[in-house]
């Protein structure tokens, strides 16, 4: 039977000796964005207006640079609008965006646009043809944001706003924890914090589901984290310094006694919404013969 190498420089390669092999985690696959290339484009388009500014008069150079500068702005924008559009798509319960970032980007590139064909022609029907051109072109390359709420029909907006909040604090410690070990110069390390990372937001998701989980989650989502963290940052230093074996096992046992407690909880959480279910449908099935009866 075929065997997947692990060598002792694989980044799941190596493991101590005498320690538990960590539990297989099965990684949700990361997030794509697509388009991206299309705000590169746009990014670089700025530059037919930065560069020419420079030999132009005043008053034209300073709207050249407004013109690129805007440009910017809206490229970034589109960067931004895509990749919150692309985690409004894989959240099974989100909001809508506050601020439409697509949106946005296109009215600002249809400013820069205007900007341009102002240098070019002065005052006339061209500026504004150009800038409603250019919104066109941007809302036709990119989209629009998400405009609506998903999969929170029944719920409470309070809650889910709570949810919200935790679930932000919560990344943010994985993000702080996935730098921190990046000290260590070591890829199986990051890969083993991967792992983890997968490991909790499991549970994050299923919070998102059901926000009224969160009292019964957010120490997992705010102590154990911050603990797991805090841990990581000095392991990451301990490691770059001296290799200390004995050190490595014991994080590792750490995360691996973590992830246990998060994957038990997720799966308390959700045989605790299974039984709400049971219970609502056992009292609406009493209701239907009560009124069969009557």
């Amino acid at each position: 039977m075929a065997q997947r190498y692990g060598g002792p420089h694989s980044p799941q390669g190596s493991r101590i000796p005498g320690t538990p092999p960590a539990p297989v985690q099965v990684a949700p696959p990361d997030l794509r964005v697509a388009g991206q290339w299309r705000a590169r484009v746009v990014f670089l388009s700025a530059f037919a207006f930065l560069f020419p500014a420079f030999g132009d008069a005043p008053g034209d150079m300073i709207l050249g640079l407004a013109a690129g500068g805007l440009l910017i702005l809206s490229a970034w924008l589109a960067r931004e609008g895509l990749r919150a559009r692309a985690a409004w798509t894989a959240r099974k319960v989100a909001r809508r965006q506050a601020f439409p970032r697509l949106l946005a980007s296109a009215v600002t590139c249809g400013a820069a646009l205007f900007a341009g064909g102002y240098i070019a022609h002065g005052l006339s029907a061209y500026p504004v043809l150009y800038a409603l051109l250019g919104a066109g072109l941007m809302l036709g390359a990119f989209g629009l944001d998400p405009m609506s709420d998903k999969g929170m029909e029944g719920i409470d907006p309070f809650q889910t706003d709570r949810v919200a909040r935790a679930v932000d604090e919560a990344e943010k410690r994985l993000t702080e924890m996935k730098d921190a070990i990046l000290r260590a110069g070591d890829r199986s390390l990051e890969a083993r914090v991967d792992r983890f990372a997968a490991s909790a937001r499991s549970l994050f998701r299923r919070v998102e589901s059901d926000p009224r989980d969160l009292t019964a989650a957010r120490k997992y989502l705010s102590v154990y984290l911050a603990g797991a963290r805090d841990a990581t940052a000095k392991f990451a230093d301990l490691w770059a310094q001296s290799r200390d074996q004995k050190a490595r096992a014991d994080w590792d046992a750490l995360l691996t006694d973590l992830e246990t407690t998060f994957a038990e909880r997720s799966q308390a959480l959700l045989e605790n919404g299974r039984t709400d279910l049971d219970i609502e449908i056992a009292v609406l099935r009493d209701r239907l013969k009560a009124d069969t009866r009557i």
